[in-house]
């Protein structure tokens, strides 16, 4: 990767501070193995449970706090090896955290398996006669729906022993992607050579102005993709084979309602999700796409221009700093409490935005019990880039919120709604910049900005969500999971969502590669479900003002202390219903009908 930053060549202030979680490896090394030696405090409970609601309490207390604890540990390891994941250090020290969560995880099993061998109606009176079991009520009583599908204690012990094993296809993935493959350097249009990285493709050459380089990185970064398909394939067609297996085994209907389970969330809302947004959404991407190829003068339209941007010649670009007082002004309508939580983010050195090789591509947020998150991107200047940082910023002020005013178990919603006050901040930092202007190119371009957003996860995630049915219940009926099959499915999906109005050839065909959401459970899907009540939610913000902020406030502060639908309920969006998909989806057709006749 000629021409990138090692980690340790980049400039500290770009980097986060994991200081906060811990001063020095060595108090991390020594919480390492305390945590290792306390896991007794919860163990000495064990064949007890049953014998008082106090006895219970107890051992659900200390079970959070150590949990809390293992959390951070897990945390500054992760976060370390998400910098600059071909540090030897930092793979060992990851590892070592690994073993040490399945140990205790290991350990702990009994908590759960104690609690559902109860007798009927046990629970119940503990929760009555033990105030303080009230507020563990709501994660007990998912446990209990979870009854019919338990094994027995001793196996439930040895799969969590083995959760290291049984998490390695995410992390030989991960390994592969970062610390493996190699990219050529390509030409841009004016012949100069410039280098190519996952994170380079994916942060600025699929967003560039230059057709040339455009196609030449996309091509190229295609090529190195192929290298690795068939090793992909396997690690992918081993988690898919593990989640199958063990749906079975525990007597799921599917693999699919397994993992459903702990989103709370039912079949049909999850097709629904899957089904409306792509029938209600494709006839206006093809016309978005019809109006880029039209605008930018190509002569086709291919995956590698989805991108561009429709106004080459106008792309304000934007320091990190100028884009956290962006941020800042966008979300102030949020309040003084959510205010700062987003002033402590820059200030704090809570987001790494360096660019380095070895560095986890896309962006995220890692919440840790009992102190603040911490954010990753890498920073290319761009306004794709502003939107995905007020993105994750939305994740760290949700997440802080619910563990402020919810206890840890409470603290964190379902997947399903997770990605709601994410996407929301981004149509808030969109409002913000269509008032600070009325200039006709800025409002076009600002436009062109938001529907980057609904392209991320209307159009991008959603159709990884429908691989993975597809996917699921290939492999359900035992079909052999292989690349060819993969970029066949792929290729099948991206053809039926774009018509004729995009040229799908071989390389787009490899884009099941590229991201590991494949590997976190039916997540991709929850990104369309999380703006579809964004989208909602933002309009009552717009046309209520303070009563519909208000709601949105008392939402984030409810954590996971309610269902996805409830929580959505309380924003003032029904998610049962698909009239919410619809009109989101109609929205985005509304934002490209304006473009159209600003073009």
């Amino acid at each position: 990767m000629a021409g990138q930053l090692a980690r340790a060549q980049v400039d500290e202030k770009t980097t986060w501070n994991l200081q906060d979680i811990y001063e020095t490896k060595e108090a991390w090394t020594l919480e390492l193995n305390a945590v290792q030696q306390e896991v007794s405090r919860v163990t000495q409970y064990e064949g007890k449970l049953h014998t008082g609601a106090a006895v219970l309490l107890a051992c659900l207390i200390e079970q959070e706090q150590l949990l809390a604890r293992v959390s951070r540990l897990n945390a500054y390891s992760d976060l370390h090896l998400a910098g600059d994941s071909t540090c030897t250090e930092y793979q060992m020290d990851a590892a070592r955290a690994r073993e040490v969560v399945a140990s205790i995880q290991s350990a702990l099993s009994f908590v759960n398996s104690e609690i559902l061998a109860m007798d009927e109606g046990v629970l119940d009176r503990f929760i009555e006669d033990e105030p303080g079991l009230q507020e563990f009520e709501r994660s007990l009583r998912l446990l209990l729906h979870n009854k019919a599908y338990r094994l027995s204690p001793d196996t439930e012990k040895v799969l969590s022993s083995f959760r290291e094993v049984l998490t390695a296809p995410y992390q030989i993935y991960e390994r592969g992607k970062l610390a493996d493959m190699r990219f050529s350097n390509i030409e841009n249009g004016q012949g100069e050579q410039v280098p190519l990285s996952f994170a380079l493709y994916e942060n600025k050459y699929a967003e560039s102005p230059d057709t040339a380089l455009r196609r030449h990185a996309f091509r190229s970064f295609s090529q190195t993709l192929y290298q690795y398909r068939n090793t992909f394939a396997e690690t992918y067609a081993t988690e898919v084979k593990r989640q199958v297996i063990e749906a079975r085994l525990r007597g799921y209907p599917s693999v699919t309602e397994m993992l459903l389970m702990p989103q709370q969330v039912t079949k049909d809302m999850y097709n629904q999700v899957l089904d409306v947004l792509q029938q209600e959404l494709a006839p206006h991407m093809r016309r978005y796409a019809a109006l880029k190829q039209r605008v930018l003068g190509l002569h086709e339209m291919t995956f590698a221009d989805l991108k561009a941007p429709l106004d080459p010649d106008f792309s304000p670009g934007m320091t990190y700093e100028e884009a956290g007082e962006l941020i800042k002004e966008a979300l102030f309508i949020l309040g003084p409490e959510y205010g700062e939580i987003v002033e402590a983010a820059f200030r704090d050195r809570w987001v790494d935005y360096a660019v380095n090789t070895g560095k986890r591509t896309g962006a995220f947020c890692r919440s840790i019990p009992g102190m603040h998150s911490y954010i990753l991107i890498s920073w290319t200047g761009s306004m794709r880039g502003v939107f995905t940082l007020a993105h994750e910023v939305g994740h760290a002020g949700h997440l802080m919120l619910g563990a402020r005013y919810q206890r840890m178990t409470n603290a964190r919603p379902s997947l399903f709604f997770i990605e709601a006050p994410s996407t929301m901040n981004e149509l808030l930092l969109a409002d913000h910049l269509l008032e600070r202007s009325e200039d006709p190119r800025m409002r076009r371009w600002v436009i062109s900005q938001l529907l980057g957003t609904y392209f991320h996860n209307f159009v991008t995630h959603l159709l990884e969500g429908e691989l993975q049915r597809q996917v699921y219940d290939l492999a359900s009926r035992q079909v052999p999971i292989t690349a060819n099959l993969l970029g066949d499915v792929k290729g099948g999906i991206l053809s039926a969502f774009w018509g004729d109005a995009v040229k799908i050839d071989d390389d787009a065909k490899l884009t099941w590669m590229r991201q590991p959401h494949y590997y976190m459970s039916l997540y991709p899907y929850t990104y369309a479900a999380g703006l579809t009540a964004s989208t909602a939610a933002a309009k009552q913000i717009r046309e209520e003002g303070q009563p519909a902020v208000e709601r949105w406030l008392d939402v984030l502060k409810a954590g996971g202390s309610r269902s996805p639908l409830e929580l959505m309920k309380m924003a003032g969006v029904d998610m049962s219903q698909p009239e919410p998909i619809k009109h989101a989806a109609a929205y985005v057709g509304s934002l490209i009908d304006e473009l159209e006749q600003l073009y």
